[in-house]
Protein backbone atom coordinates (compact mmCIF):
# COMPACT_ATOMS: atom_id res chain seq x y z
CA UNK A 1 0.00 0.00 0.00
CA UNK A 2 1.38 3.32 -0.97
CA UNK A 3 2.27 6.05 1.63
CA UNK A 4 -0.79 8.15 0.68
CA UNK A 5 -3.39 5.67 1.11
CA UNK A 6 -2.34 4.38 4.69
CA UNK A 7 -2.15 7.90 5.86
CA UNK A 8 -5.65 8.35 4.57
CA UNK A 9 -6.49 5.39 5.60
CA UNK A 10 -5.74 6.03 9.37
CA UNK A 11 -7.32 9.56 9.03
CA UNK A 12 -10.81 7.90 8.22
CA UNK A 13 -10.40 5.47 11.19
CA UNK A 14 -10.10 8.64 13.43
CA UNK A 15 -13.07 10.03 11.83
CA UNK A 16 -15.01 6.93 11.52
CA UNK A 17 -14.32 6.67 15.49
CA UNK A 18 -16.75 9.77 15.95
CA UNK A 19 -19.29 9.10 13.38
CA UNK A 20 -22.21 10.58 14.68
CA UNK A 21 -24.67 7.97 14.52
CA UNK A 22 -22.05 5.17 16.06
CA UNK A 23 -21.88 7.91 19.24
CA UNK A 24 -25.42 8.77 19.15
CA UNK A 25 -26.81 5.24 18.92
CA UNK A 26 -24.67 4.54 22.33
CA UNK A 27 -25.71 7.08 24.20
CA UNK A 28 -29.41 6.86 23.66
CA UNK A 29 -29.44 3.74 25.24
CA UNK A 30 -29.48 5.17 28.63
CA UNK A 31 -31.88 8.11 27.69
CA UNK A 32 -35.90 7.83 28.54
CA UNK A 33 -38.06 8.39 25.28
CA UNK A 34 -38.52 11.64 24.36
CA UNK A 35 -41.98 13.42 22.97
CA UNK A 36 -39.86 16.00 20.46
CA UNK A 37 -36.21 15.14 18.96
CA UNK A 38 -34.23 18.04 17.43
CA UNK A 39 -30.68 18.04 15.91
CA UNK A 40 -28.76 20.65 14.59
CA UNK A 41 -25.55 20.97 12.77
CA UNK A 42 -23.19 19.46 10.10
CA UNK A 43 -24.05 16.07 12.29
CA UNK A 44 -26.88 16.23 12.71
CA UNK A 45 -28.39 13.73 9.87
CA UNK A 46 -26.52 11.32 11.46
CA UNK A 47 -27.34 11.65 14.81
CA UNK A 48 -31.07 11.65 14.40
CA UNK A 49 -30.92 8.32 11.84
CA UNK A 50 -29.84 6.82 15.21
CA UNK A 51 -32.21 8.55 17.31
CA UNK A 52 -35.24 7.97 14.75
CA UNK A 53 -33.94 3.87 14.69
CA UNK A 54 -34.02 3.66 18.45
CA UNK A 55 -37.17 5.80 19.31
CA UNK A 56 -38.90 5.03 16.33
CA UNK A 57 -41.84 7.45 15.39
CA UNK A 58 -41.16 10.20 17.74
CA UNK A 59 -41.71 14.16 16.13
CA UNK A 60 -37.81 15.01 14.51
CA UNK A 61 -36.72 18.44 13.00
CA UNK A 62 -33.10 17.97 11.46
CA UNK A 63 -31.36 21.37 10.45
CA UNK A 64 -27.92 20.48 8.57
CA UNK A 65 -26.16 21.79 6.27
CA UNK A 66 -27.22 21.13 2.10
CA UNK A 67 -26.37 17.31 1.09
CA UNK A 68 -26.17 16.55 4.62
CA UNK A 69 -29.84 15.36 5.50
CA UNK A 70 -30.18 12.37 3.59
CA UNK A 71 -31.70 9.22 3.79
CA UNK A 72 -33.75 10.12 6.83
CA UNK A 73 -37.31 8.08 7.92
CA UNK A 74 -40.12 9.87 6.32
CA UNK A 75 -41.71 11.46 9.51
CA UNK A 76 -38.20 13.64 10.49
CA UNK A 77 -39.05 17.12 9.04
CA UNK A 78 -35.07 18.24 7.11
CA UNK A 79 -34.43 21.55 6.70
CA UNK A 80 -31.04 22.24 5.03
CA UNK A 81 -29.15 25.47 5.03
CA UNK A 82 -26.09 27.04 3.86
CA UNK A 83 -22.72 27.20 5.66
CA UNK A 84 -20.18 29.04 6.34
CA UNK A 85 -22.44 31.85 5.47
CA UNK A 86 -25.97 31.55 6.50
CA UNK A 87 -28.85 31.96 4.33
CA UNK A 88 -32.95 32.75 4.96
CA UNK A 89 -32.99 28.90 5.10
CA UNK A 90 -30.56 29.18 8.27
CA UNK A 91 -33.54 31.92 9.31
CA UNK A 92 -36.56 29.24 9.24
CA UNK A 93 -34.29 26.63 10.75
CA UNK A 94 -33.82 28.81 13.72
CA UNK A 95 -37.88 29.66 14.06
CA UNK A 96 -38.61 26.10 13.40
CA UNK A 97 -36.10 25.15 16.49
CA UNK A 98 -37.50 27.87 18.12
CA UNK A 99 -41.12 27.01 17.77
CA UNK A 100 -40.77 23.24 18.14
CA UNK A 101 -39.32 24.25 21.89
CA UNK A 102 -41.91 26.97 22.59
CA UNK A 103 -45.12 24.26 21.55
CA UNK A 104 -44.27 21.45 23.72
CA UNK A 105 -46.34 20.25 26.63
CA UNK A 106 -45.25 21.40 30.13
CA UNK A 107 -45.02 17.66 30.96
CA UNK A 108 -42.50 17.50 27.71
CA UNK A 109 -39.56 15.58 27.17
CA UNK A 110 -36.93 16.98 24.95
CA UNK A 111 -33.74 15.33 23.04
CA UNK A 112 -32.07 18.29 21.63
CA UNK A 113 -28.40 16.83 19.55
CA UNK A 114 -25.75 19.69 18.94
CA UNK A 115 -23.56 19.69 16.16
CA UNK A 116 -20.74 21.97 14.78
CA UNK A 117 -21.95 24.77 12.10
CA UNK A 118 -25.29 25.20 13.68
CA UNK A 119 -23.68 28.61 14.25
CA UNK A 120 -24.14 29.33 10.75
CA UNK A 121 -26.92 26.69 9.62
CA UNK A 122 -29.81 27.85 11.99
CA UNK A 123 -30.42 31.30 13.62
CA UNK A 124 -33.27 33.26 14.99
CA UNK A 125 -32.30 36.86 14.85
CA UNK A 126 -33.19 39.77 17.64
CA UNK A 127 -35.60 42.47 16.69
CA UNK A 128 -33.70 44.71 14.48
CA UNK A 129 -30.94 42.52 13.19
CA UNK A 130 -31.52 41.02 9.34
CA UNK A 131 -30.18 38.74 7.02
CA UNK A 132 -27.80 40.96 5.60
CA UNK A 133 -26.45 41.68 9.27
CA UNK A 134 -25.76 38.32 9.89
CA UNK A 135 -24.04 37.66 6.60
CA UNK A 136 -21.80 40.25 6.53
CA UNK A 137 -20.81 39.54 10.62
CA UNK A 138 -20.33 35.54 9.81
CA UNK A 139 -18.14 37.10 6.37
CA UNK A 140 -16.39 39.16 8.55
CA UNK A 141 -15.65 36.63 11.36
CA UNK A 142 -14.44 34.08 8.72
CA UNK A 143 -11.58 35.89 7.77
CA UNK A 144 -10.83 37.50 11.16
CA UNK A 145 -8.26 34.65 12.15
CA UNK A 146 -9.99 34.69 15.48
CA UNK A 147 -10.82 31.60 16.76
CA UNK A 148 -14.22 29.56 17.07
CA UNK A 149 -14.60 30.99 20.73
CA UNK A 150 -13.88 34.16 20.00
CA UNK A 151 -16.14 34.19 16.91
CA UNK A 152 -19.29 32.45 18.53
CA UNK A 153 -19.18 35.01 21.16
CA UNK A 154 -19.87 37.41 18.80
CA UNK A 155 -22.52 35.82 16.73
CA UNK A 156 -24.38 35.25 19.79
CA UNK A 157 -25.20 39.23 19.97
CA UNK A 158 -27.50 39.08 17.33
CA UNK A 159 -29.32 35.67 18.56
CA UNK A 160 -32.56 34.83 20.16
CA UNK A 161 -31.45 31.12 20.42
CA UNK A 162 -27.78 31.09 21.22
CA UNK A 163 -26.33 31.16 24.38
CA UNK A 164 -28.82 29.56 26.10
CA UNK A 165 -31.78 31.07 24.36
CA UNK A 166 -33.52 27.96 22.40
CA UNK A 167 -33.59 26.32 26.36
CA UNK A 168 -34.61 29.49 27.85
CA UNK A 169 -38.03 29.26 26.28
CA UNK A 170 -38.96 25.22 26.86
CA UNK A 171 -41.62 24.52 29.01
CA UNK A 172 -41.62 21.09 28.95
CA UNK A 173 -40.06 18.67 32.14
CA UNK A 174 -36.85 17.68 31.37
CA UNK A 175 -33.92 18.05 28.52
CA UNK A 176 -31.30 15.71 27.22
CA UNK A 177 -28.72 17.59 25.41
CA UNK A 178 -26.18 15.54 23.11
CA UNK A 179 -23.08 17.09 21.58
CA UNK A 180 -20.35 16.27 19.17
CA UNK A 181 -17.77 19.02 19.87
CA UNK A 182 -15.77 20.40 17.54
CA UNK A 183 -14.48 23.60 19.72
CA UNK A 184 -11.49 23.46 22.11
CA UNK A 185 -11.99 22.14 25.49
CA UNK A 186 -15.29 20.55 24.36
CA UNK A 187 -16.95 23.58 25.83
CA UNK A 188 -21.14 23.13 25.78
CA UNK A 189 -21.37 27.17 25.89
CA UNK A 190 -19.40 27.79 22.60
CA UNK A 191 -20.29 24.77 20.43
CA UNK A 192 -22.55 25.99 17.51
CA UNK A 193 -22.33 29.29 19.55
CA UNK A 194 -24.21 27.71 22.66
CA UNK A 195 -27.69 27.02 20.95
CA UNK A 196 -27.63 23.56 23.26
CA UNK A 197 -26.51 25.06 26.65
CA UNK A 198 -28.82 25.19 29.67
CA UNK A 199 -30.22 29.01 30.78
CA UNK A 200 -28.78 30.15 33.75
CA UNK A 201 -32.15 29.52 35.37
CA UNK A 202 -34.69 26.80 34.63
CA UNK A 203 -37.55 24.63 36.04
CA UNK A 204 -36.55 21.61 34.35
CA UNK A 205 -34.15 18.51 34.74
CA UNK A 206 -31.50 18.57 32.59
CA UNK A 207 -28.68 16.44 31.54
CA UNK A 208 -25.56 16.93 28.74
CA UNK A 209 -22.84 14.57 27.47
CA UNK A 210 -20.53 15.44 24.92
CA UNK A 211 -20.01 11.94 23.25
CA UNK A 212 -18.05 12.71 20.16
CA UNK A 213 -14.44 14.89 20.59
CA UNK A 214 -11.41 15.32 18.76
CA UNK A 215 -9.74 13.47 21.51
CA UNK A 216 -11.05 10.91 20.81
CA UNK A 217 -10.70 10.82 17.34
CA UNK A 218 -6.83 11.52 17.87
CA UNK A 219 -7.21 8.46 19.93
CA UNK A 220 -8.58 6.41 17.41
CA UNK A 221 -5.69 7.43 14.61
CA UNK A 222 -3.09 6.72 16.97
CA UNK A 223 -4.39 3.27 17.16
CA UNK A 224 -4.60 2.88 13.29
CA UNK A 225 -1.13 3.64 13.08
CA UNK A 226 -0.37 1.53 15.69
CA UNK A 227 -1.79 -1.55 14.38
CA UNK A 228 -0.45 0.18 10.71
CA UNK A 229 3.24 -1.01 12.56
CA UNK A 230 4.16 2.64 13.24
CA UNK A 231 5.56 4.36 16.77
CA UNK A 232 3.09 7.05 17.34
CA UNK A 233 5.36 10.13 18.41
CA UNK A 234 2.73 12.70 19.50
CA UNK A 235 -0.65 12.72 19.92
CA UNK A 236 -1.51 16.49 20.39
CA UNK A 237 -4.63 19.02 20.19
CA UNK A 238 -1.54 21.64 18.87
CA UNK A 239 -3.20 23.22 15.33
CA UNK A 240 -4.95 26.49 17.20
CA UNK A 241 -3.04 28.97 16.05
CA UNK A 242 -2.42 31.27 12.52
CA UNK A 243 -2.17 28.35 9.77
CA UNK A 244 1.24 29.43 8.89
CA UNK A 245 2.52 29.57 12.94
CA UNK A 246 1.41 26.24 12.82
CA UNK A 247 2.99 25.27 9.83
CA UNK A 248 5.84 26.41 11.00
CA UNK A 249 6.16 25.18 14.37
CA UNK A 250 4.50 20.75 12.83
CA UNK A 251 7.17 21.90 10.19
CA UNK A 252 9.85 21.96 12.31
CA UNK A 253 8.89 18.90 14.24
CA UNK A 254 8.39 16.85 10.96
CA UNK A 255 11.96 17.58 9.58
CA UNK A 256 13.35 16.23 13.02
CA UNK A 257 10.68 13.41 13.22
CA UNK A 258 12.15 9.70 12.69
CA UNK A 259 9.73 7.36 11.02
CA UNK A 260 6.78 6.94 13.11
CA UNK A 261 3.96 8.70 12.81
CA UNK A 262 2.45 12.07 14.58
CA UNK A 263 -1.25 13.06 15.09
CA UNK A 264 -2.32 16.48 15.59
CA UNK A 265 -5.94 18.03 16.36
CA UNK A 266 -7.32 21.13 16.51
CA UNK A 267 -8.35 24.16 14.45
CA UNK A 268 -5.86 26.79 12.54
CA UNK A 269 -6.63 30.65 11.65
CA UNK A 270 -6.46 32.06 8.69
CA UNK A 271 -6.75 35.78 7.83
CA UNK A 272 -8.47 36.15 4.64
CA UNK A 273 -7.92 39.35 1.80
CA UNK A 274 -10.99 41.24 0.64
CA UNK A 275 -10.92 38.56 -2.40
CA UNK A 276 -9.62 35.19 -1.69
CA UNK A 277 -9.17 32.23 -4.09
CA UNK A 278 -10.13 28.58 -3.55
CA UNK A 279 -9.65 26.66 -0.41
CA UNK A 280 -10.14 26.82 3.34
CA UNK A 281 -7.73 26.62 6.22
CA UNK A 282 -6.52 22.79 6.19
CA UNK A 283 -5.90 23.27 2.32
CA UNK A 284 -4.07 26.46 3.28
CA UNK A 285 -1.74 24.46 6.05
CA UNK A 286 -1.44 21.91 4.16
CA UNK A 287 0.35 23.63 1.19
CA UNK A 288 2.18 25.89 4.08
CA UNK A 289 3.40 22.30 5.82
CA UNK A 290 4.46 21.24 2.03
CA UNK A 291 6.53 23.85 1.68
CA UNK A 292 7.92 23.50 5.06
CA UNK A 293 8.69 19.60 4.57
CA UNK A 294 9.95 20.51 0.73
CA UNK A 295 12.56 17.45 -0.05
CA UNK A 296 12.10 15.32 2.51
CA UNK A 297 11.97 12.09 1.88
CA UNK A 298 9.55 9.63 3.62
CA UNK A 299 7.10 12.40 4.57
CA UNK A 300 3.68 11.96 3.79
CA UNK A 301 1.16 14.63 5.56
CA UNK A 302 -2.81 14.19 5.47
CA UNK A 303 -4.60 17.84 6.53
CA UNK A 304 -8.94 17.45 6.91
CA UNK A 305 -11.42 18.67 8.49
CA UNK A 306 -13.17 15.84 9.90
CA UNK A 307 -16.88 16.76 8.52
CA UNK A 308 -15.59 16.30 5.39
CA UNK A 309 -15.60 20.20 3.96
CA UNK A 310 -13.37 22.99 4.88
CA UNK A 311 -14.51 25.94 3.93
CA UNK A 312 -16.89 26.89 1.05
CA UNK A 313 -15.48 23.93 -0.61
CA UNK A 314 -16.18 20.23 -1.26
CA UNK A 315 -12.74 19.07 -0.22
CA UNK A 316 -12.16 18.07 3.32
CA UNK A 317 -8.32 18.98 2.79
CA UNK A 318 -5.38 17.63 1.36
CA UNK A 319 -2.62 14.96 1.12
CA UNK A 320 1.02 16.43 0.61
CA UNK A 321 4.40 14.92 0.54
CA UNK A 322 8.00 16.61 0.29
CA UNK A 323 7.88 16.53 -3.34
CA UNK A 324 4.08 18.77 -3.71
CA UNK A 325 5.67 21.94 -2.98
CA UNK A 326 6.81 24.16 -6.33
CA UNK A 327 8.27 27.57 -6.50
CA UNK A 328 4.91 28.73 -8.15
CA UNK A 329 2.85 27.23 -4.98
CA UNK A 330 3.68 30.66 -3.07
CA UNK A 331 1.71 32.62 -5.42
CA UNK A 332 -1.15 30.46 -4.36
CA UNK A 333 -0.50 30.27 -0.64
CA UNK A 334 0.16 34.25 -0.26
CA UNK A 335 -3.73 34.70 -2.40
CA UNK A 336 -5.41 32.46 -0.12
CA UNK A 337 -6.04 30.23 -3.30
CA UNK A 338 -4.39 26.88 -2.12
CA UNK A 339 -7.15 24.66 -2.97
CA UNK A 340 -6.43 25.46 -6.61
CA UNK A 341 -2.62 24.75 -6.80
CA UNK A 342 -3.55 21.25 -4.71
CA UNK A 343 -5.97 20.61 -6.94
CA UNK A 344 -3.85 20.87 -10.17
CA UNK A 345 -1.27 18.79 -7.99
CA UNK A 346 -3.84 16.38 -7.61
CA UNK A 347 -3.40 16.24 -3.98
CA UNK A 348 -7.00 16.90 -2.42
CA UNK A 349 -9.13 15.11 0.28
CA UNK A 350 -12.46 14.26 -1.27
CA UNK A 351 -14.65 12.42 1.01
CA UNK A 352 -17.96 14.21 1.36
CA UNK A 353 -20.09 14.32 4.32
CA UNK A 354 -18.68 12.22 7.36
CA UNK A 355 -21.77 12.41 9.62
CA UNK A 356 -19.30 14.10 12.47
CA UNK A 357 -17.80 17.21 13.27
CA UNK A 358 -14.67 17.29 15.68
CA UNK A 359 -12.49 20.26 14.52
CA UNK A 360 -9.13 19.20 12.00
CA UNK A 361 -7.48 15.98 12.00
CA UNK A 362 -3.44 15.81 11.29
CA UNK A 363 -1.78 12.70 10.39
CA UNK A 364 1.95 13.18 9.83
CA UNK A 365 3.57 9.57 8.49
CA UNK A 366 7.49 8.53 7.90
CA UNK A 367 8.66 5.84 6.62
Amino acid sequence: MRASQRVQEIWRKGVTAVDGYSATMEAVQTIEQPDQILAVGKAAGAMARAAAEHFETVPTLVVTKDGHGDGLPSHVAVIEASHPVPDTRSLAGGQALREAVENMEPDGRLLLMVSGGASALAEDLVLGKTLDDLAILNQRLLGSGLDIGAMNAERRKLSRIKGGGLLSRFPGRAVSVLAISDVPGDDLGVIGSGIGSLPETSKFAASTSIIASNAHARSAAASAAIQAGYQVLANEEALHDDYLTVASEIGRRLRDMPSGAMVFGGEPTVVLPERPGRGGRNQALALALAREIAGQPGLTVIVGGTDGTDGPTDAAGAIVTGETWSEDALAYLDNADSGSFLDKARALLITGPTGTNVMDLLIALRD
